[in-house]
């Protein structure tokens, strides 16, 4: 029987936003069992807080959303991600601000940061939601998969036209230390001529060369980690929104997929799994 863990100790964060652009300090602190992943606004009144579930989704635009009780986080997918590949099950996100700090574009200052507080088990079994049969959610060309598996393991393929990107091929079993190794530090993408309407949108606000890989038509502006680092991160964000449903077996295929489908796949899975 596998119990439910929470972190050992609290830990804290300070960063800006990726999207607000926004100083932002952030404390996880642990939870009992049964509290999954809440986050929770220690800068206003009364702390409101949103639980971290596919149900709460509001907005996919750019960024996985959640709103509840008057209260909004947005670009929540990377510490979500962290949290899923470290196999926490419960957690207070006590933030001053909307979103979380984006750290270096990636999870994996957060996935450290877990591993700097500690995982401790609780005197709970834990609840996993296990694929049962095939599930999909399509988009046209794009879609996800979820077929039974005895463990948590993600395909992903990217298409990008760009040939400087072109198709990238993932496939991982997550486990901590292969999520610690292979995924938590790949970071955020864009393309150069998009920015300037990112910025106009009021988005990408807090992105830099620091925490954002960005290229271009002549090629990259800032140092690759891996060769297909486009399609880690895309697996990174597909772990942190799967995380929305709850913590998950199964083995999910996804073809050019993006928040909305990963989002959507959670919700399909918390309806007909879920308790």
């Amino acid at each position: 029987m596998a119990l439910q863990t929470t972190i050992a100790s609290a830990v804290s964060y300070k960063g800006v936003g990726l999207h607000s652009g926004k100083d932002v300090t952030m404390e996880l602190q642990p939870a009992d069992a049964g509290t999954g992943i809440v986050f929770v606004r220690g800068d206003l009144p009364g702390q409101p807080q949103v639980e971290a579930t596919a149900e709460n989704v509001t907005s996919t635009m750019r960024a996985t959303t959640i709103e509840a009780n008057g209260i909004k986080m947005f670009t929540i997918e990377h510490l979500m991600s962290a949290l899923h590949g470290a196999g926490v099950d419960n957690v207070k996100v006590v933030i001053d601000a909307e979103e979380p700090p984006v750290a270096d574009g990636s999870s994996r200052e957060f996935f450290q940061l877990l591993q700097k507080a500690g995982i401790r088990e609780l005197a709970a079994e834990r609840q996993e939601l296990v694929v049962d049969r095939l599930y999909r959610v399509d988009d046209g060309d794009k879609f996800v998969l979820a077929l039974p598996y005895d463990g948590f393991r993600v395909s992903f393929t990217s298409i990008n036209p760009h040939p400087l990107i072109g198709i990238q091929y993932g496939d991982y079993e997550i486990t901590p230390d292969v999520y610690s190794k292979e995924v938590a530090a790949a970071r955020t993408i864009a393309y150069e001529a998009e920015v300037e309407a990112l910025h106009k949108m009021g988005l990408g606000l807090g992105g830099t060369l620091e925490n954002v890989i960005v290229y271009n038509d002549e090629g990259w502006m800032n140092p690759l980690l891996y060769p297909d680092e486009l399609v880690r991160h895309k697996i990174l964000d597909l772990v942190g929104d799967l995380r929305l449903a709850g913590v998950v077996r199964g083995h999910f295929v996804a073809v050019k997929s993006g928040h909305a489908l990963n989002t959507a796949m959670s919700k399909l899975l918390k309806q007909e799994l879920g308790k």
